[in-house]
């Protein structure tokens, strides 16, 4: 009976240490492998955790286990062209954290760019979203973004907050130590203490996700497409990037003088969706985890890995993936949709199709079966 070793080890860092690795490509943090779904109140609520002390969770990494000829996550240049760490659980975290502290936009569930804005008022130490009366109070900082952008020392910081808020309300001395002991209490967030459990870079993806399940207080489920546009993110970031523009384009109305766009009343696919068509036309597969370990480049007779195999395998994806999202296809089958006569209301989350009948198909109905 073979021996169950423990798959995972525990590293500690602090926030400034992890947003470095994420600067520099250490830690794959994908700008827009999952749209960010947090209200700015819950990314309120965990500055307020972490100033007062308290706990915000762990994080769950995966060690890459593919480190030769592959590309980085994200866009932009990075010191370390590829990842060593592949983020599974508390990437809406890192993201909001990334984000408020160098001044990043994010984007939300629609495919829309949006600025995070966390107000701090240093007298009592609260934290809210700004709005246009915090934006005027010279109590408050609006967006504490700037305190980090500024690249100033957090001395400096203190002085001409203080010299500022001193030309509005005279400031005693106690109230001047208050305040300036809540701004540097705010600037040492970089500090912040995480925990990481990385996951051995030898545990296969359906292992992952099955702890991810097993340990994630919120239930949310990976499934294989998740994998494979992690691996997209990885081997063809260009591809993971033509997913998503085709799925927000699909969900705004274009631009006059733009040309043809996917948009449609009819779906707004996920990048999951497009994918698993694609598979299915390029592998003529219907489940995806065999496809990932075929992306990956594994002889499934051998179980050896190939770069060779993986890009012949990426070659067959990228090609099926392009008449997938190819305009005059979508259009055609947008077209079989009408023609079937589908309606844009949706029950339950799904189409239904219309049991009206046009006055037209009436005429040429017969008119004992109605066919």
């Amino acid at each position: 009976m073979s021996e169950l070793k423990t798959c995972f080890k525990r590293v500690d860092y602090d926030l400034g240490g992890l947003l470095h690795y994420i600067d520099i490509g250490d830690i794959g943090l994908p700008d827009i492998q999952r749209p960010f779904v947090w209200s700015n109140s819950k990314v309120r609520d965990l500055f307020d955790s972490m100033y007062r002390g308290f706990p915000v969770g762990y994080l769950l990494f995966w060690e890459n286990a593919q480190p030769n000829g592959t590309k980085q996550i994200g866009v932009g240049a990075k010191a370390h062209t590829v990842p060593s760490r592949l983020i599974v659980d508390g990437q809406q975290r890192l993201t909001a954290l990334y984000a408020v502290f160098r001044g990043k936009t994010v984007l939300d569930d629609d495919y829309r760019e949006r600025q995070i804005e966390i107000a701090f008022r240093p007298r009592d130490g609260k934290f809210d979203v700004a709005d246009a009366a915090v934006r005027r109070d010279p109590e408050w900082i609006a967006n504490i973004s700037t305190l980090w952008a500024s690249g100033k020392s957090s001395y400096q910081l203190v002085k001409a907050f203080l010299q500022s808020l001193g030309q509005k309300t005279p400031l005693s001395d106690t109230e001047e130590e208050g305040i300036s002991h809540n701004l540097d209490r705010l600037f040492d967030l970089q500090k912040y203490p995480f925990t990481a459990l990385e996951i051995a870079p030898t545990v296969d993806e359906e292992q992952v996700a099955d702890i991810f399940v097993r340990i994630n207080s919120e239930g949310v489920k990976l499934n294989q497409a998740d994998f494979i546009l992690t691996l997209l993110s990885v081997f063809w970031d260009e591809g993971r990037q033509a997913l998503e523009t085709f799925c927000r384009a699909s969900r705004q109305p274009p631009t006059a003088g733009k040309g043809a766009s996917p948009f449609n009343h009819f779906i707004q696919p996920d990048p999951d969706q497009l994918l698993r068509v694609a598979v299915a036309v390029g592998f003529e597969r219907g489940r995806l985890k065999s496809v990932y370990q075929v992306l990956r480049g594994k002889d499934m007779d051998t179980g050896a890995f190939s770069a060779d195999r993986r890009e012949a395998q990426f070659t067959v994806l990228k090609e099926a993936q392009a008449h997938v999202i190819n305009l005059t296809t979508w259009h055609q089958f947008m077209s079989a949709l009408v023609g079937a006569t589908f309606t844009n209301t949706r029950r339950h989350g799904r189409w239904r199709r219309s049991t009206r009948i046009s006055r037209r198909r009436r005429k040429r109905s017969c008119g004992c079966c109605g066919r």
